[in-house]
């Protein structure tokens, strides 16, 4: 059985650069209207086709998400039993998708996502659909990684960040939209100057009472990023400072890319008799994550019980 990574991600409105929650969204009701819903009216054709569909799990709806291969893909089929081997190829009825499992949680619009492969919908392409399909047409939505509110408060009890390392890697730029701090100017324009590229950056600020505010500053751009590293960097650390009470500073490293909220599972493709159940296997997978953390994800989220 292969292990799948599920994330979690919170969708919230996005207008004039600003990242806002919402009360939780009607997700059943946008997920019946779309299950009676003709494919085109599913399909997005943009950078690349996505198409949504919905399955019925657990006695709820929740979305399949799929990317269609490019016509220009090499798709082939062999018969491990032979080892004969054909080419499949696309016609204007039929298309091959890689997938992604999605459910929405019942609180703090909630996601929580499984790829089936590394080529199908990632939570921005799931953000790329639902705003082109206007599934919400009075609101634009965002798509952001759900923090560990552990790490989030070490970097809001932080005084100064005195050293950080960032890589962002090429197709990742784009996350930073939206930011407005330095760091995410500095690296948006890097890729705006040459293209498609990895850029790395490290910037320290030396000891010292006289670079308090330097250090103070390079935390408030570290702030600005840091809902959107797990999703943006490929690395991202910082080295984060500590006032004491005589006056004295101590550090700590913190790992910004490795607090979003995510755990691995194995899923089962087939039952005893043959029978694909990926797609339960891969709901029952996310809910059943999704129960296990419900604490953190709601605190994550400001959806506290009671």
């Amino acid at each position: 059985m292969p292990e799948r990574t599920i994330a979690f991600f919170e969708v919230v409105a996005h207008a004039s650069g600003e990242q806002t929650r919402v009360p939780p969204m009607e997700w059943d009701k946008a997920l019946s209207d779309l299950s009676t819903a003709s494919v085109q009216d599913r399909m997005v054709d943009k950078e690349v086709t996505l198409v949504g569909s919905v399955a019925t799990a657990r006695g709820q709806d929740h979305l399949l998400l799929h990317r269609v291969k490019d016509d220009t893909e090499w798709l082939s089929m062999m018969d491990w039993s032979t080892g004969q081997w054909q080419e499949l190829e696309q016609n204007a009825s039929r298309g091959f998708v890689d997938t992604s499992a999605i459910c929405f949680l019942p609180f703090g619009n909630v996601v929580g996502i499984m790829q089936g492969s590394v080529s199908a919908p990632s939570h921005k392409r799931l953000e790329d659909w639902l705003n082109e399909l206007h599934l919400f047409p009075d609101t634009r939505l965002a798509i952001r990684p759900v923090l560990s509110r552990a790490e989030v408060e070490r970097l809001g009890t932080a005084h100064g960040a005195s050293r950080i390392e960032i890589k962002i890697g090429n197709h990742k730029a784009s996350a930073l939209r939206g930011r407005t701090g330095r760091l995410a100017s500095f690296l948006r324009r890097a890729h705006e100057a040459y293209g498609d590229i990895n850029v790395t950056m490290i910037i320290s600020v030396p000891r010292g009472k006289a670079r308090e505010e330097d250090r103070q500053a390079l935390l408030d751009d570290l702030r600005d990023i840091a809902p959107v590293a797990p999703g943006a960097a490929d690395r991202a650390r910082a080295k984060l400072v500590y006032a004491e009470a005589d006056g004295a500073e101590r550090s700590r490293l913190v790992e910004l890319t490795e607090h979003h909220i995510t755990a691995k599972r194995r899923v089962s493709a087939v039952d005893d008799d043959g029978n694909s159940i990926r797609i339960l296997s891969a709901v029952d997978a996310i809910l059943d994550v999704a129960a296990e953390h419900e604490g953190e994800l709601r605190a994550a989220v400001g959806a506290d019980l009671g």
